[in-house]
């Protein structure tokens, strides 16, 4: 990524006026080639200095007084033009030496470039012009359509071997994509614990190549829907990973169960897909027979009718009769997701029906005065369309209202009935009572409130209001969808086998899934008011990306917060560790017979902890400080363990209890800390912290077990010592 991304900064400094003119065709007869579709924002910004000096050497007026300061100014941006394609052209040759399938293209652009970059340097070479002119030289006084022609050429040229490093980086994604399935393909076919882990420790390295190269080019691109796409898919990943983990482990517990195989391949299925999402929107290929689904929005198309129909204020033969009956039609057709619902009350039912009856009749009115206005053009007809638009347009603004109201009214009412998600504590009290009569009751109940949030996604989607929201409510409906029937799989399993620690911590990792879903829609539909009430503008992002700064301005002041290439290198070392420490750990966890013991369970939270924080940063700090309390909380049960060693074994466990308190202590200070500007340094700090706590735990379970085991010999079995009683010396 390293090469492309230089590449990037590297078509030298800002131009000299002319700032605002890019790729048009202007009066100077300048434009880019138009098979050069731009898609991403480092390209263009890459660009755009270059245009800028280009333009300024092209506008200049060739009537404006030849005095020495403009004619150096000339030459100073004309040198400059040369020598910022000169430094581009070293880096392009760089990539295409690396990558041989793209070399030949590569170096057939970079050898234009270099030659138009010459030209142009040539032509403002004037800084003798009196003299020039009198031996007959070429200039770019004399000659304005060859700077224009090699100005074409130039950033023709330019983008192509952009593009070209665009390549680069979209092999890069699929490497990287391949590469996850090949070893995801392997995680589905072991069969023991410890290759598992092994594994799952590979894969883990190779989501957060993943997640780092889709997670670049996800804020790169240009298109706010694809990014919404994007951003939606890369959800998916990140969410599924911690299923993927848990149920495969109960998978692996209970090799026999089948609920337990079915919610596994659920999560490996959703995971593909949504890598094969990534991989579309990066190479801009959707596979054969698919539609665009945002497109059969309401909004959307009421939007686009009213532009139709206000266009006739300027052209009366813009369009046919025929096109807009139809198109209101496809509308009005599209309300009957509204009405045929179940959930819609009778009086919205009712009004919706009514308003569009009205807009059919203001329509055809429409069509009555619009055949008259093209055969009479006169002051009273026209006054007759503008009437006409005016109140279409307001029947139509007022099912929009209708259409709003019903599908946020249901949302929230829906939102808050299940707040308290009774249904999940009673499907997780069945599973631990291994009551399969009373866990057909609870998925039954669980399958209706699932079909009421996918239909209630499906009308907020028709009402949201921008394409990025769209999406989201897309991807919450097919999250529901999905996430409800693996919950059903996971309780199930865990009603099968209620004393199963990992069936127990799966169901609940599908749970909190299904919570943070309900949480995002709470969002979700507070944004879809705020849009549709202007509060926020029509480039409203998904949930999950970072939202837009108000102004170039902030740019300066927030870029200390992106880390160079160096201090993410630097980041990835520190996580590859912390990952592999993870796996230590659950390898020594794995060994202890006794699997609810507290020590145990402590040490596993915080390995798991661990590894979430390794794949993936979302909400980090906060993530951290939880792993800190876990850290605490273990060494409180190793202390009361060793009330029950001889002094000797006593003071060797409490050494390193004592090395593990401090640490802890630290990491919740350092995740309490403001570092402005200093985002990396907080985040190297944490990692750094919980690398160290992580080898330690790796020691203390390893010496715990051989203290226990040792003890056990002893003592003919160990007896409990977490509770009061031990506590206050009385075992």
């Amino acid at each position: 990524v390293a090469r492309p991304r230089a590449m990037a900064a590297s078509p030298g400094p800002a131009g000299v006026g002319g700032a605002g003119a890019v790729y048009g065709s202007g009066s100077s007869g300048f434009a880019l080639d138009s098979g050069l579709e731009i898609k991403t924002r480092s390209v263009e910004q890459t660009l755009l200095p270059l245009v800028s000096q280009i333009t300024t050497l092209i506008n200049h007026k060739d009537n404006t007084k030849k005095s020495d300061k403009t004619l150096q100014a000339i030459q100073r941006v004309g040198q400059a033009v040369n020598l910022a394609v000169g430094r581009f052209v070293k880096v392009g040759e760089a990539i295409a030496n690396e990558n041989w399938d793209l070399k030949e293209e590569i170096n057939i652009a970079c050898i234009e470039a270099k030659q138009a970059g010459e030209t142009i340097a040539a032509l403002t070479d004037i800084t003798n012009l009196n003299h020039l002119e009198s031996d007959g030289q070429i200039t770019i006084f004399t000659d304005k359509t060859g700077v224009i022609k090699a100005a074409r050429l130039l950033l023709s040229s330019v983008t192509k071997v952009l593009l070209l490093a665009d390549r680069v980086v979209i092999k890069q994604i699929i490497t990287s994509r391949n590469k996850v399935l090949a070893t995801m393909e392997r995680l589905e076919k072991v069969n023991s614990f410890q290759e598992f882990v092994q594994i799952f420790s590979q894969f883990g390295n190779e989501m957060v190549e993943f997640a780092h190269l889709s997670g670049d080019r996800q804020n790169d691109l240009k298109d706010e829907k694809k990014k919404a796409k994007m951003a939606a898919a890369r959800t998916v990943l990140e969410k599924c990973t911690m299923m993927l983990l848990t149920a495969s482990k109960t998978c692996l517990r209970h090799p026999n169960c089948e609920s337990a195989h079915k919610n596994k391949e659920g999560v490996f299925d959703r995971m593909k897909v949504a890598l094969d999402k990534v991989i579309e929107i990066v190479t801009d290929c959707k596979p054969n027979g698919e539609t665009d689904i945002s497109s059969i929005s309401i909004f959307t198309g009421i939007k686009e009718f009213k532009m139709n129909i206000e266009a006739l204020r300027e052209n009366l033969y813009f369009q046919s009769k025929e096109n807009l009956s139809v198109t209101l039609e496809v509308i009005l057709e599209r309300t009957e997701d509204f009405t045929d619902s179940a959930y819609t009350s009778h009086e919205h039912r009712e009004r919706i029906l009514e308003l569009s009856t009205q807009a059919r009749m203001e329509l055809q009115q429409l069509i009555s005065v619009w055949i008259q206005a093209q055969s009479k053009k006169t002051k009273s007809i026209a006054e007759e369309l503008e009437l006409s638009i005016l109140k279409i347009s307001h029947s139509l603004n007022e099912l929009k209202k209708e259409l709003h109201s019903t599908a946020t009214q249901l949302a929230a009412d829906l939102l808050k009935y299940h707040a308290d998600h009774v249904v999940l504590k009673a499907l997780k009290l069945t599973g631990v009572e291994g009551n399969l009569e009373a866990l057909a009751e609870y998925a039954c109940k669980l399958s209706e409130q699932k079909e009421q949030l996918v239909e209630t996604c499906r009308l907020l989607r028709h009402i949201s209001g921008t394409e990025p929201l769209e999406i989201t409510c897309i991807h919450a409906e097919e999250t529901f969808q999905v996430t409800g029937q693996q919950i059903i799989s996971a309780a199930e399993t865990l009603t099968l086998h209620p004393s199963s620690k990992i069936a127990k911590e799966n169901l609940d990792v599908f749970c909190e899934a299904w919570e943070s879903q309900i949480s995002d829609m709470s969002t979700l539909l507070r944004e879809i008011n705020d849009v549709f009430e202007g509060r926020r503008g029509e480039k409203y992002g998904y949930l999950s990306l970072p939202k837009p700064m108000k102004n170039n301005a902030n740019l300066k002041s927030l870029k200390p917060d992106k880390p160079d290439s160096e201090e993410q290198a630097k980041i990835a070392k520190l996580g590859l560790k912390l990952g592999l420490l993870t796996s230590d750990a659950d390898c020594e966890i794995e060994k202890w017979e006794d699997q609810e013991n507290e020590i145990v369970q402590y040490g596993r939270n915080m390995s798991s902890m661990a590894y979430s924080l390794y794949l993936f940063t979302s909400g980090v700090f906060s993530f951290y400080q939880v792993f800190a309390a876990e850290g605490l909380k273990l060494t409180s049960s190793v202390q009361a363990f060793s009330k029950q060693l001889k002094d000797d074994d006593k003071l060797m466990l409490l050494l390193e209890i004592n090395k593990l308190i401090p640490l802890c202590h630290q990491l919740q200070t350092v995740t309490k800390t403001s570092l402005q500007n200093k985002v990396f340094l907080k985040v190297d700090k944490c990692i750094t912290k919980t690398r160290s706590m992580m080898a330690l735990l790796v020691q203390l379970l390893s010496l715990c077990y051989k203290l226990l085991k040792k003890l056990q010999m002893e003592n003919n079995g160990w007896v409990s010592v977490t509770n009061k009683d031990t506590m206050d010396g009385k075992t």
